[in-house]
């Protein structure tokens, strides 16, 4: 199976604006070589060392934020101020495990032992895969390899076929922070080689972020070759909202948080729980925001924009009520008008699909423990929120959400030293924070007799 042609396509006006080569097997062949090469040199670097160089790699996504916001414009429609907010946290994630990243090594003592002593190490494992997604072009990466590269693993990387000039950037930013060659290698690799890689006896282990289909094949590939993986899938987020004194505030932060990356953000809050009594004022508020709207960003690609609208017109047949937006554009472009959905019941597609868009789907409960069986009642569990004027109350749900990450009267706790990763499909471990340097890790035993 050959994957997409890798190439640059303007969701804006729906033009294909440049094309790259897969890499030939040869050009793979050496990328582990290269890989292995350099893992051998670079797991010996003392820790505070390769600290000097993930700093640099940190400095260089700031210095150059305006260069990668430009690019992710291009390539999947990102808006320019939140592709530098992008680059921005890529910067304080490579600071964060360059600060961080000696502390978190650190042997760890293992107290009450008689007869000896004993320690904790945590080692490096290996060349690592990294297969990652087009909505996050370098967030994505750096929340990947930044805890890696500190610990002295190295990283293949497989990138979007529909984002190679990020790819590309990233590359260049690790050569001129001064990684040694092989430490990161950018591969434009087909579905095969992906499964060559993974089988490879030189790859310790692989990372995906993407959809479950294709986190269930990689799995299945780790599993049969035994490595370690770690995989972010998608989620449908619930947000439930059981009281507020301040209505305006709690809409205008669940807006902004399900349209941000034009709604393409695995974690957003893609399910709006509202109490009876605030449903239909929230849902108004919702709906003067989407048809103030004069314009919006493209979604990412034509193909995305035509599935989410087809996940909307099935809920409207079935009798869910659009209040605003849910226009596709005539095309190739990839545009598509922010919507207000209301009414979704089991039968529609909405109900069980991520809707990764600007589409926000609310629904009326009348009780916490009804709010509560309905935010469970997905197959997702990445994260979610509770907002309560009594603090007290809002944990007590939030505490019982079924997700990775649970939030109190915040749409999410967000930064470089905040853990991410989910449970139940959308996936398994964890990036960012001190359980980012705890996945591909050695945790060797080391024992000394008095």
């Amino acid at each position: 199976m050959t994957s997409p042609t890798y190439q640059v396509t303007d969701p804006s006006t729906g033009d294909v604006v440049e094309t790259f080569d897969h890499a030939t097997d040869a050009e793979i062949e050496s990328a582990l070589t290269s890989a292995h090469s350099a893992y051998t040199a670079w797991k010996d670097v003392p820790i505070a060392e390769r600290a000097v160089v993930v700093k640099r790699v940190a400095a260089l996504f700031a210095e150059r934020a305006d260069e990668l916001a430009a690019i992710a414009t291009t390539e999947m429609g990102k808006p320019a101020s939140e592709g530098v907010e992008e680059a921005e946290f890529c910067q304080a994630i490579f600071d964060y495990f360059a600060d961080e990243g000696p502390t978190l090594a650190a042997d760890q003592e293992i107290k009450g032992i008689t007869g000896g002593r004993a320690v904790v190490q945590k080692l490096p494992v290996g060349p690592l895969l990294g297969v990652m997604p087009w909505n996050f072009p370098f967030y994505q990466i750096a929340r990947f390899a930044a805890p890696n590269l500190m610990l002295g693993n190295t990283i293949i990387l497989k990138h979007a076929e529909s984002v190679p000039r990020s790819a590309l950037a990233v590359q260049k930013i690790m050569d001129d922070a001064g990684l040694p060659k092989g430490a990161y290698v950018n591969m434009f690799a087909t579905f095969d080689q992906v499964e060559t890689i993974i089988a490879d006896p030189r790859v310790a282990g692989v990372s995906l972020t993407g959809s479950e289909r294709a986190g269930a094949v990689v799995a299945a590939l780790a599993g049969k070759n035994l490595k370690k993986c770690v995989l972010e899938l998608g989620g449908s987020d619930p947000m439930v909202v059981l009281d507020t004194e301040d209505l305006d505030a709690v809409a205008d932060a669940a807006w902004d948080y399900r349209m941000y990356n034009t709604g393409q953000a695995c974690n957003s809050n893609k399910r709006m729980i509202v109490m009876d009594d605030l449903f239909d004022d929230f849902v108004g508020k919702l709906t003067d925001k989407a048809l103030a709207l004069d314009a919006f960003s493209p979604l990412s690609s034509r193909k995305a924009a035509e599935t989410l609208h087809e996940q909307v017109q099935d809920a409207v047949s079935k009798g869910a009520t659009l209040h605003a937006g849910g226009v596709l554009s005539d095309g190739p472009d990839a545009h598509y008008t922010p919507a207000v959905l209301t009414g979704i019941t089991k039968d529609m597609r909405a109900y069980s699909e991520e809707l990764f868009g600007p589409v926000a789907v609310v629904y009326s409960v009348g009780s916490d423990d009804e709010a509560l069986e309905l935010a469970n009642d997905t197959t997702y569990g990445l994260g979610g929120s509770v907002f309560a004027v009594d603090e007290k109350r809002a944990r007590s749900l939030a505490e019982r959400l079924e997700v990775g990450m649970a939030n109190v009267n915040t749409t999410a706790g967000e930064g470089a030293e905040i853990p991410f990763g989910g449970v139940k499909r959308s996936g398994f471990g964890r990036e960012l924070g001190p359980l980012g340097m705890d996945e591909f890790v050695n945790k060797r035993m080391f024992y000394i007799a008095d």
